[in-house]
């Protein structure tokens, strides 16, 4: 019985010391050198550079702001980023997408908060977004104020002025800064990519259509012919996978590199 046991256990770290030789050195080496050969780009990150200088890579998105945290009108901005605290973090990476039955989507959406008659927010529901026109992401003094505290009678508190101090980071408040931002309508439709983050956060890409809503504004800071800001977008416009999965979609990176080349 004790030399059945001794045998068993010599196989055991015969197997483990094969296994952990094949699966967790030799192969992550075959691949690793497959893939830098065949794939050398990629492979090192698709590390973008200019004039000798990192300035991202093609898979990750990231801001075009002022030391402010203002978006440039010059550059087309990216898709919202779910990362916290920094935008576009990938340590930080992970699903963000909400299922169409989570509360703080129905609310996002819904705008369901009930107002008393003296216009103060009656919070029926801890989730929602104020419907109210006049909630604008002011302090009490009338300053831009990004609203950080979850606690719902913070975040959505009526203001000494009349206004609504609302949180900026919710669908509706980014739909009305994005129309804003790129002069138009507050009607206008608002491509979901523009107030929605990636599952991942850190999508580099946005939509055509979202490219084309932001188009007018960047050749206007630019003073450039609308005509060469529509081509560009156009050539970094990327086809869907396979031919058939997903959407169209533009690099902003790339397009905000090709832009800066036609100074």
């Amino acid at each position: 019985m004790r030399g059945l046991v001794y045998r068993q256990l010599i196989r055991s770290l015969i197997m483990f010391a094969v296994v952990t030789v094949v699966a967790g050195i030799a192969y992550p080496l075959v691949v690793t050198g497959i893939a830098t050969v065949a794939f050398s780009h990629e492979a090192q990150g698709s590390l973008i550079y200019r004039d000798g200088r990192l300035v991202g890579s093609s898979l990750l998105g990231q801001n075009f702001t002022d030391a402010k945290g203002n978006p440039l009108p010059r550059y087309f901005q990216p898709r919202p980023s779910a990362t916290s605290p920094t935008p576009y973090d990938g340590d930080a990476s992970g699903a963000s997408n909400l299922g169409p039955g989570n509360p703080l989507l129905v609310g996002f959406i819904a705008g369901v908060n009930t107002y008393r008659r003296d216009g103060s927010v009656a919070h029926t529901n801890p989730f929602a977004v104020p419907s109210d026109p006049r909630c604008v992401p002011l302090d009490a003094d009338g300053t831009p104020v990004t609203v950080v505290d979850p606690v719902p009678a913070v975040r959505y508190e009526r203001g000494p002025k009349g206004h609504y101090v609302c949180d900026p980071n919710t669908i509706p408040e980014r739909a009305i800064a994005y129309r804003r931002f790129n002069g138009l309508s507050a009607t206008a439709v608002v491509p979901i990519d523009a107030v929605t983050a990636s599952g991942s956060g850190l999508d580099p890409e946005i939509s055509l259509a979202n490219a084309l809503d932001q188009a007018p504004r960047v050749a206007r800071a630019r003073r450039e012919p609308l005509a060469t800001v529509l081509r560009l977008v156009r050539l970094h416009t990327e086809g869907r996978q396979l031919g058939f999965l997903g959407e169209e979609g533009v690099n902003v990176l790339e397009l905000n590199l090709a832009l800066d080349q036609q100074r």
